[in-house]
């Protein structure tokens, strides 16, 4: 396998560690075919002006982070960009203490194109916006560069391209501060461009600060942080860009709130969200959540409590077992196959080579034997994941590397060779299930 040091060991330590791998995933990329068809066919009609929603259920470590991974680089490499971020206690979809707005902020913040993919591409966006307008009236008009009349003619065609965000909600605003966008970039104000794009990332807390700054008497808030990701969606489009992508993980978090009001209020938001995309209210845009069976099924605290969610994304009677609908907006990922696990693993043997520099002289039969030893275990088919498998072979990986001497099928058929624990997949103990706010 030819694969920079630098990447495989990025894959091997964070993989290690449980976590996904920024960079390097086509490497690793096992089974998910199907998963992976359907978000392209998603990504496919955002471009087209249309919009998505879904959700990607799964229990911990079976790969909905991996997944959301891989799509978040496919995307990119559509010229989409993508906005991902994870919600927590301080970060949910509505709250009115900051935390919708800490959302959004932590989105804009990991806004990301396929050449910045490490976030932070906001100001790139806009600038490269006003470049490619002034390239383009140059053309049309058969301007040099120095022409004095490139300025006027550009405010002109800047005019005409956002003019159809003033009949969105906050699009006039939000139109208005892309033009005190381009003054600033005309004139090399870099102070100014750094306030707008501040008002952008929300970091404006009151209107009167926003005022006396910019001009503009509106700031964005708990409530209507939505609105100015659709008109992010559009603008984005306008700029050049396919689309825009927003990723949204640890859905457990809403979940686990313990007031139930609070948690209705965050799945009306979803509604909201999921309605926008299914009707056609929003455009150029893709959403994608993701969390555990309790945290979507769960009829008690979870999606399902909201009637209006269960109701629009309860599976129908034919998409069972093997047989699901690509389509549906639920994807429940399916168990890798223990062929695909074999697959993976023999990935991971020429990584940790490569990465280590040695041959390697693990065998197939060796990797089989490891397989059947992890799905050996009590309970093995239903609570092992691919999170498990992985940690427990690198570090096999890893003591036969450190020890030459050391024989791997002795290894693993001696007590000295600790499993990975499977992770706890139930975030409320059931007999304290009743006992909510």
């Amino acid at each position: 396998m030819k694969i920079p040091k630098r990447i495989a060991s990025v894959i091997i330590n964070s993989l290690k560690g449980g976590v996904v791998p920024r960079i390097g995933l086509p490497y690793i990329t096992v089974g998910r075919e199907n998963e992976i068809d359907a978000f392209l066919n998603d990504i496919e009609i955002i471009g087209e002006g249309g919009a998505a929603f879904r959700f990607i259920v799964g229990k911990y470590g079976s790969g909905k982070s991996f997944l959301l991974q891989t799509v978040r680089n496919y995307a990119m490499d559509k010229n989409m960009v993508v906005a991902d971020a994870d919600l927590s206690p301080e970060r949910r979809l509505q709250g009115t203490r900051g935390q919708g707005l800490a959302t959004y902020k932590e989105l804009i913040r990991n806004m990301s194109t396929k050449t910045r993919p490490e976030g932070g591409a906001l100001t790139l966006i806009l600038d490269r916006w006003i470049s490619g307008l002034q390239t383009e009236v140059m053309n049309e008009n058969s301007l040099g560069i120095d022409d004095d009349r490139i300025p006027a003619l550009t405010e002109r065609k800047i005019s005409e391209v956002i003019s159809s965000l003033n009949e969105m909600v906050h699009g006039f605003d939000f139109a208005r501060l892309l033009t005190v966008y381009y003054k600033a970039y005309l004139n090399g104000d870099d102070e100014s461009k750094a306030r707008v794009v501040k008002w952008f990332r929300g970091e404006y807390t009151t209107k009167t600060e926003a005022k006396a700054e910019l001009g503009v008497n509106i700031i964005i808030t708990d409530d209507d942080w939505y609105e100015y990701i659709k008109l992010f969606a559009l603008f984005l489009k306008k700029a050049g860009y396919s689309g825009l992508l927003i990723l949204i993980d640890e859905l457990v978090n809403i979940y686990k709130i313990p007031n139930s009001i609070t948690r209705q209020y965050n799945y009306e938001k979803i509604l909201t969200m999921y309605n926008d995309t299914m009707q056609g209210k929003a455009q150029y845009m893709g959403i994608i959540m993701s969390g555990t069976p309790q945290c979507i099924e769960d009829t008690r605290r979870g999606v399902y409590s909201y009637e209006a969610l269960k109701s629009r994304l309860t599976e129908g009677r034919f998409g069972k077992g093997e047989l699901r609908d690509m389509s549906a907006p639920v994807i429940k990922l399916a168990p890798l196959t223990y062929e695909e696990l074999l697959v993976l693993i023999e990935k991971l043997t020429e990584i940790h080579a490569v990465l280590y520099e040695y041959t390697p002289d693990v065998t197939e039969n060796d990797m089989i034997e490891f397989i059947k030893l992890e799905f050996s275990r009590i309970g093995a088919d239903s609570a092992i994941t691919p999170r498990e498998v992985i940690r427990d072979y690198i570090e096999l990986l890893n003591i036969i590397h450190q020890n030459p001497g050391a024989d791997i099928k002795s290894l693993m058929s001696s007590d000295g060779f600790s499993f990975a624990k499977p992770e706890p997949q139930g975030e409320v103990a059931a007999e304290f299930a009743e006992f909510e706010l």
